[in-house]
Protein backbone atom coordinates (compact mmCIF):
# COMPACT_ATOMS: atom_id res chain seq x y z
CA UNK A 1 0.00 0.00 0.00
CA UNK A 2 2.76 2.18 0.72
CA UNK A 3 4.24 1.64 -2.07
CA UNK A 4 1.69 2.07 -4.15
CA UNK A 5 0.81 5.40 -2.37
CA UNK A 6 4.61 5.97 -3.13
CA UNK A 7 4.52 5.98 -6.89
CA UNK A 8 1.12 7.72 -7.26
CA UNK A 9 2.88 10.44 -5.55
CA UNK A 10 5.74 10.42 -7.69
CA UNK A 11 3.48 10.09 -10.65
CA UNK A 12 1.49 13.00 -9.61
CA UNK A 13 4.94 14.96 -9.43
CA UNK A 14 5.84 14.01 -12.29
CA UNK A 15 2.62 14.92 -14.79
CA UNK A 16 2.73 18.19 -12.59
CA UNK A 17 6.48 18.79 -13.40
CA UNK A 18 5.87 17.66 -17.29
CA UNK A 19 2.62 20.69 -16.72
CA UNK A 20 5.07 23.41 -15.87
CA UNK A 21 7.53 22.27 -18.24
CA UNK A 22 5.18 22.38 -21.08
CA UNK A 23 4.17 25.69 -19.61
CA UNK A 24 7.11 27.27 -20.34
CA UNK A 25 7.88 25.82 -23.71
CA UNK A 26 4.88 27.34 -24.17
CA UNK A 27 5.87 30.70 -23.26
CA UNK A 28 9.57 30.22 -25.06
CA UNK A 29 7.53 30.09 -28.32
CA UNK A 30 5.21 32.71 -27.56
CA UNK A 31 7.70 35.03 -26.56
CA UNK A 32 9.36 33.98 -29.85
CA UNK A 33 6.57 34.85 -31.81
CA UNK A 34 6.07 38.02 -30.26
CA UNK A 35 9.89 39.05 -30.66
CA UNK A 36 9.14 38.28 -34.78
CA UNK A 37 5.92 39.82 -35.49
CA UNK A 38 7.21 42.95 -33.06
CA UNK A 39 6.74 45.09 -36.36
CA UNK A 40 3.41 45.60 -37.05
CA UNK A 41 1.05 46.83 -40.12
CA UNK A 42 0.84 49.82 -37.91
CA UNK A 43 4.49 50.24 -37.11
CA UNK A 44 5.40 49.58 -40.69
CA UNK A 45 3.33 51.93 -41.87
CA UNK A 46 4.57 55.07 -39.48
CA UNK A 47 8.12 53.99 -40.74
CA UNK A 48 7.40 53.76 -44.57
CA UNK A 49 5.41 57.21 -43.50
CA UNK A 50 8.76 58.74 -42.01
CA UNK A 51 11.46 57.32 -44.41
CA UNK A 52 8.99 59.01 -47.47
CA UNK A 53 9.15 62.62 -45.68
CA UNK A 54 13.13 61.87 -45.19
CA UNK A 55 12.99 61.30 -48.54
CA UNK A 56 10.58 64.26 -49.65
CA UNK A 57 12.74 66.62 -48.08
CA UNK A 58 15.88 65.95 -49.66
CA UNK A 59 14.52 65.81 -52.73
CA UNK A 60 13.66 69.62 -51.86
CA UNK A 61 16.54 70.29 -50.02
CA UNK A 62 18.00 69.43 -53.97
CA UNK A 63 16.10 70.88 -55.73
CA UNK A 64 16.61 74.11 -53.47
CA UNK A 65 19.99 74.12 -53.52
CA UNK A 66 20.55 74.06 -57.53
CA UNK A 67 18.49 76.92 -57.82
CA UNK A 68 17.43 78.99 -55.22
CA UNK A 69 20.61 78.81 -53.12
CA UNK A 70 22.60 78.58 -56.06
CA UNK A 71 20.77 81.61 -57.37
CA UNK A 72 21.58 83.86 -54.13
CA UNK A 73 25.31 82.73 -53.47
CA UNK A 74 26.08 83.69 -57.25
CA UNK A 75 24.72 86.91 -56.94
CA UNK A 76 26.83 89.90 -56.31
CA UNK A 77 24.30 92.34 -55.33
CA UNK A 78 24.26 91.97 -51.77
CA UNK A 79 24.56 95.02 -49.88
CA UNK A 80 21.40 96.54 -48.85
CA UNK A 81 21.49 100.77 -49.07
CA UNK A 82 19.22 103.61 -50.26
CA UNK A 83 18.95 104.90 -53.81
CA UNK A 84 17.83 108.54 -54.53
CA UNK A 85 15.83 108.56 -58.32
CA UNK A 86 17.62 111.09 -60.45
CA UNK A 87 16.17 110.19 -64.09
CA UNK A 88 13.10 107.88 -65.07
CA UNK A 89 12.33 108.25 -68.89
CA UNK A 90 11.20 105.71 -72.11
CA UNK A 91 14.40 105.61 -74.35
CA UNK A 92 13.38 103.35 -77.07
CA UNK A 93 11.40 100.65 -77.76
CA UNK A 94 12.03 97.22 -77.77
CA UNK A 95 11.42 94.01 -80.22
CA UNK A 96 10.51 90.92 -78.37
CA UNK A 97 8.12 87.62 -79.87
CA UNK A 98 5.25 86.06 -77.81
CA UNK A 99 3.57 82.47 -78.99
CA UNK A 100 0.63 82.72 -81.13
CA UNK A 101 0.21 78.96 -80.89
CA UNK A 102 2.20 75.88 -81.44
CA UNK A 103 5.21 76.51 -83.61
CA UNK A 104 3.66 79.74 -84.06
CA UNK A 105 5.78 83.15 -83.26
CA UNK A 106 4.67 86.41 -83.74
CA UNK A 107 6.70 89.93 -83.13
CA UNK A 108 5.67 92.82 -80.70
CA UNK A 109 7.28 96.21 -78.55
CA UNK A 110 7.62 97.13 -75.42
CA UNK A 111 8.88 100.38 -74.04
CA UNK A 112 12.82 100.59 -72.75
CA UNK A 113 12.45 102.37 -69.24
CA UNK A 114 16.14 103.76 -68.06
CA UNK A 115 15.65 104.60 -64.35
CA UNK A 116 19.30 106.10 -63.11
CA UNK A 117 19.79 106.47 -59.44
CA UNK A 118 22.43 107.64 -56.94
CA UNK A 119 23.58 105.49 -54.64
CA UNK A 120 23.13 106.92 -50.93
CA UNK A 121 26.38 105.11 -49.45
CA UNK A 122 28.67 106.50 -51.95
CA UNK A 123 27.44 108.60 -54.50
CA UNK A 124 27.82 106.76 -57.60
CA UNK A 125 25.30 107.39 -60.59
CA UNK A 126 23.99 103.74 -61.71
CA UNK A 127 21.13 102.10 -63.51
CA UNK A 128 18.16 100.34 -61.83
CA UNK A 129 17.18 97.18 -62.35
CA UNK A 130 14.02 95.76 -61.20
CA UNK A 131 15.33 92.63 -60.16
CA UNK A 132 18.26 89.59 -61.64
CA UNK A 133 15.88 88.55 -64.03
CA UNK A 134 15.45 91.69 -65.49
CA UNK A 135 19.54 93.04 -65.66
CA UNK A 136 20.07 89.38 -67.44
CA UNK A 137 17.61 90.45 -70.22
CA UNK A 138 18.24 93.51 -70.59
CA UNK A 139 20.83 95.64 -68.53
CA UNK A 140 19.44 99.25 -70.04
CA UNK A 141 15.99 98.42 -69.03
CA UNK A 142 14.22 98.72 -65.70
CA UNK A 143 11.86 96.76 -66.11
CA UNK A 144 11.32 94.32 -69.16
CA UNK A 145 7.73 93.17 -69.59
CA UNK A 146 6.26 89.27 -71.07
CA UNK A 147 5.48 89.67 -74.68
CA UNK A 148 2.65 90.41 -75.84
CA UNK A 149 0.48 91.19 -78.41
CA UNK A 150 -1.30 94.78 -77.12
CA UNK A 151 1.79 97.01 -77.51
CA UNK A 152 -0.63 99.84 -76.01
CA UNK A 153 -1.10 97.71 -72.64
CA UNK A 154 2.88 97.24 -72.30
CA UNK A 155 3.24 100.66 -72.63
CA UNK A 156 0.59 101.90 -69.95
CA UNK A 157 2.16 99.33 -68.09
CA UNK A 158 5.60 100.76 -68.20
CA UNK A 159 4.21 104.58 -67.98
CA UNK A 160 2.86 104.06 -64.84
CA UNK A 161 5.81 102.26 -63.20
CA UNK A 162 7.84 105.26 -64.71
CA UNK A 163 5.29 107.78 -62.81
CA UNK A 164 5.39 105.88 -59.63
CA UNK A 165 9.18 106.03 -59.58
CA UNK A 166 9.30 109.94 -59.84
CA UNK A 167 6.88 110.47 -57.24
CA UNK A 168 9.40 107.95 -54.66
CA UNK A 169 12.40 110.17 -54.51
CA UNK A 170 14.27 107.45 -52.39
CA UNK A 171 13.91 103.41 -52.50
CA UNK A 172 15.60 100.83 -51.29
CA UNK A 173 18.54 99.25 -53.50
CA UNK A 174 20.95 96.28 -53.58
CA UNK A 175 24.66 97.01 -54.89
CA UNK A 176 27.67 95.22 -55.32
CA UNK A 177 30.25 95.97 -52.50
CA UNK A 178 33.58 95.17 -54.95
CA UNK A 179 31.62 98.11 -57.47
CA UNK A 180 32.04 95.87 -60.70
CA UNK A 181 28.19 96.26 -61.56
CA UNK A 182 27.16 99.56 -63.15
CA UNK A 183 23.42 98.29 -62.27
CA UNK A 184 22.00 98.03 -58.94
CA UNK A 185 18.70 96.41 -58.03
CA UNK A 186 15.17 97.30 -56.46
CA UNK A 187 14.24 93.81 -55.26
CA UNK A 188 16.09 90.43 -54.84
CA UNK A 189 14.32 87.13 -56.45
CA UNK A 190 16.00 85.16 -53.97
CA UNK A 191 16.93 87.08 -50.57
CA UNK A 192 17.79 85.84 -47.01
CA UNK A 193 14.27 85.68 -46.14
CA UNK A 194 13.05 84.15 -49.04
CA UNK A 195 16.09 81.57 -48.96
CA UNK A 196 15.11 81.19 -44.98
CA UNK A 197 11.49 80.39 -46.44
CA UNK A 198 12.03 78.08 -48.62
CA UNK A 199 14.43 76.29 -46.41
CA UNK A 200 12.09 75.89 -43.44
CA UNK A 201 9.70 73.06 -44.59
CA UNK A 202 11.87 70.86 -45.89
CA UNK A 203 13.35 71.16 -42.16
CA UNK A 204 10.46 70.42 -40.47
CA UNK A 205 9.58 67.91 -42.72
CA UNK A 206 12.91 66.80 -41.97
CA UNK A 207 12.65 66.41 -38.29
CA UNK A 208 9.27 64.95 -38.31
CA UNK A 209 9.95 62.02 -40.56
CA UNK A 210 13.30 61.74 -38.28
CA UNK A 211 11.26 61.54 -35.14
CA UNK A 212 8.42 59.41 -37.06
CA UNK A 213 11.25 56.67 -36.96
CA UNK A 214 13.21 56.51 -34.03
CA UNK A 215 10.02 57.03 -32.52
CA UNK A 216 8.87 53.49 -33.54
CA UNK A 217 12.17 52.15 -33.21
CA UNK A 218 12.31 53.06 -29.80
CA UNK A 219 8.58 51.72 -29.42
CA UNK A 220 9.98 48.44 -30.68
CA UNK A 221 12.76 48.13 -28.04
CA UNK A 222 11.09 48.97 -25.24
CA UNK A 223 8.60 45.86 -26.05
CA UNK A 224 11.28 43.62 -27.05
CA UNK A 225 12.50 44.78 -23.88
CA UNK A 226 9.71 44.27 -21.50
CA UNK A 227 8.57 40.60 -23.45
CA UNK A 228 12.43 39.70 -22.05
CA UNK A 229 11.83 41.08 -18.58
CA UNK A 230 8.41 39.10 -18.25
CA UNK A 231 10.11 35.91 -19.66
CA UNK A 232 12.66 36.10 -17.34
CA UNK A 233 10.09 36.68 -14.51
CA UNK A 234 7.78 33.57 -15.65
CA UNK A 235 10.29 31.21 -15.98
CA UNK A 236 11.97 32.29 -12.30
CA UNK A 237 8.18 31.74 -11.29
CA UNK A 238 8.19 28.81 -12.96
CA UNK A 239 11.35 27.47 -11.15
CA UNK A 240 10.06 28.15 -8.11
CA UNK A 241 7.03 26.52 -8.05
CA UNK A 242 8.72 23.50 -9.30
CA UNK A 243 11.29 23.41 -6.80
CA UNK A 244 7.72 24.02 -3.99
CA UNK A 245 5.78 21.39 -5.72
CA UNK A 246 8.83 18.60 -5.88
CA UNK A 247 9.52 19.70 -1.57
CA UNK A 248 6.20 18.79 -0.95
CA UNK A 249 5.69 15.88 -3.18
CA UNK A 250 8.61 14.65 -0.93
CA UNK A 251 7.88 15.97 2.69
CA UNK A 252 4.19 13.80 1.98
CA UNK A 253 5.91 10.57 0.54
CA UNK A 254 8.16 10.70 3.73
CA UNK A 255 5.49 11.13 5.77
CA UNK A 256 3.29 8.49 3.96
CA UNK A 257 6.39 6.24 4.92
Amino acid sequence: MFLWAGTKGAQGSGNERRTIYQKIREYDILDKRKTVTALKAGEDRAILLGLSMILFSVMMYFVLCITMVRSYSDSVWTEESSCTVLNSSIISEINCSYSCGSECWKSSRYPCLQVYVSLNSSGRVLRLSHNEEAQEANPECFYVPKCRKDHTAMHTLVLNISERLKTQHQVPCYYDPAEQQDNVLLTRLYGRSAIFSSLLWPTCTLVMGTLIVAMVKLTQYLSILCEQISRIKRIGLSLLADALTTKDSAAKFDSVV
